[in-house]
């Protein structure tokens, strides 16, 4: 079956309401693959969709064969008219990779993806394109991560009792912080990581400031660079960085490229960290190829005044013309002010109340906030930072109004 330019329809694989909107907003042909649980609501809002369980298929399936696992997804999507498939989750890069190489019969695609979910291939693909990275080693064991972290401290010359550096333990797979360990003694090891943490990346530490970029690409080209401040990671950024960070922008945007040009993105959006130090170096942290967390694109468009999720969408789909492009991208030195996000934890086991201090309705950088009040009820134990309570945004023109106040309430407990 032949399908005119036009017809094409796209894929999204995962669930992003804001995801859905740009693209109809757009009027793009599309088609969502999700989770059977999103089933009902897509028929009861009328949004095309096509059930598939990839939580199920996971469990006994490593992502190295996620490829022949595809094949029946991919003759349906081709049947639908699919000529494209976005990532939204993590999880699903791999996925997207696999049938975009059976949709358009080329199985490098599918390798490709792998570069940016299994975080060894990811740290090689780096320090063979030359981006300045720490030690690493991939471990299988308790006793390996024992050697690494000997090793490291050995060539540091902590011995003799001296406290280690520690190292960074993450797992090839997981998305975020979730399975991030820093380990600074020895007996951490056997108390803090667990069998499922096996096969894992193992680092060395990396000082500086930390940051993600939002790189919008298209025909190989930057098209649009954000730098995002992680003014505290896992709890707080801000969208544009703060001044200092701001004034190496050059600097950024001339590794940004290399890591383009290194991992071979010719369409597409990616979310890479790295740390900064004041001298200027960067060290490349890890990349990803699927919309940031952290609330991170409302920032963008807070700060900038465009919808990143279309721009997303744009870029991840090879037939939009450069026509389509044109004026969509603002200029990245002007911006409407500094925006930031602290995403909230409760401390407490059990909800209670909301606690919302008079300090920070009245500030002068306060926004909004989503946390409402809730019914008394248990916290539920998540891996690594889990799903916040809500967030706190801050906007300002000056950003000694957003960034201390990201700060400052980090520490106070909003629920109780």
């Amino acid at each position: 079956m032949t399908t005119k330019k036009q017809d094409r329809k796209i894929a999204l694989i995962g669930w992003s309401l804001q995801s859905i909107e740009a693209v109809e907003e757009l009027q793009r042909p599309y088609v969502v693959v999700s989770m059977p649980s999103f089933e009902g609501y897509a028929k009861k809002y009328g949004i095309p969709f096509i059930s598939w369980d990839f939580e199920e298929i996971m469990k006994e399936t490593p992502m190295e064969q996620v490829y022949e696992k595809s094949k029946e997804l991919a003759q349906i999507l081709k049947e639908a008219g699919v000529d494209h498939v976005i990532p939204i989750f993590e999880d699903t890069v791999e996925w997207a990779g696999a049938l975009n190489a059976l949709l358009k019969e080329n199985k490098r695609d599918f390798h490709h993806s792998l570069l940016f979910r299994h975080k060894a291939k990811m740290k090689r693909r780096a320090q063979i394109g030359g981006l300045k990275i720490g030690v690493f080693e991939e471990a299988r064991s308790k006793d390996e991560v024992r050697e690494f972290l000997r090793r490291v401290n050995d060539v540091l010359l902590k011995n003799d009792g001296e406290e280690y550096d520690p190292i960074h333990i993450k797992p090839f797979s997981k998305a975020g912080a979730v399975g991030h360990h820093v380990i600074r003694k020895e007996d951490e090891i056997d108390n803090s990581l667990t069998d499922d943490l096996f096969p894992c990346l193992m680092e060395s530490h990396l000082d500086g400031s930390q940051l993600s970029c939002e790189v919008f690409v298209h025909k190989g080209k930057i098209k649009f660079l954000n730098i995002t401040e992680y003014v505290e990671f896992g709890y707080s950024m801000m969208v544009p960085p703060s001044p200092t960070i701001e004034g190496k922008r050059p600097l950024v945007r001339k590794v940004v490229k290399q890591l383009v040009e290194t991992f071979e993105i010719e369409n597409g959006f990616i979310h890479p960290e790295f740390f900064i130090t004041e001298d200027g170096i960067i060290n490349f942290i890890e990349v990803a190829y699927r919309i940031p967390g952290g609330n991170i694109f409302d920032l963008i468009q807070e700060s900038y005044g465009f919808n990143p999720f279309k721009a997303h969408i744009l870029c991840c789909d090879p037939n939009t013309t450069e026509k389509e492009l044109k004026n969509f991208f603002p200029n990245e030195k002007k911006v409407k002010g500094y925006t930031g996000s602290l995403m909230v934890y409760p401390r407490v086991n059990q909800i209670k109340a909301l606690n919302i201090p008079k300090e920070l309705e009245t500030h002068p950088g306060f926004h909004k906030h989503t946390m409402f009040p809730p019914e008394e009820r248990k916290v539920p134990e998540m891996e690594g930072f889990g799903t916040p309570h809500g967030v706190v945004f801050f906007h300002h023109q000056d950003s000694e109004h957003v960034k201390p106040p990201l700060m400052d309430f980090n520490n106070h407990d909003f629920y109780i």
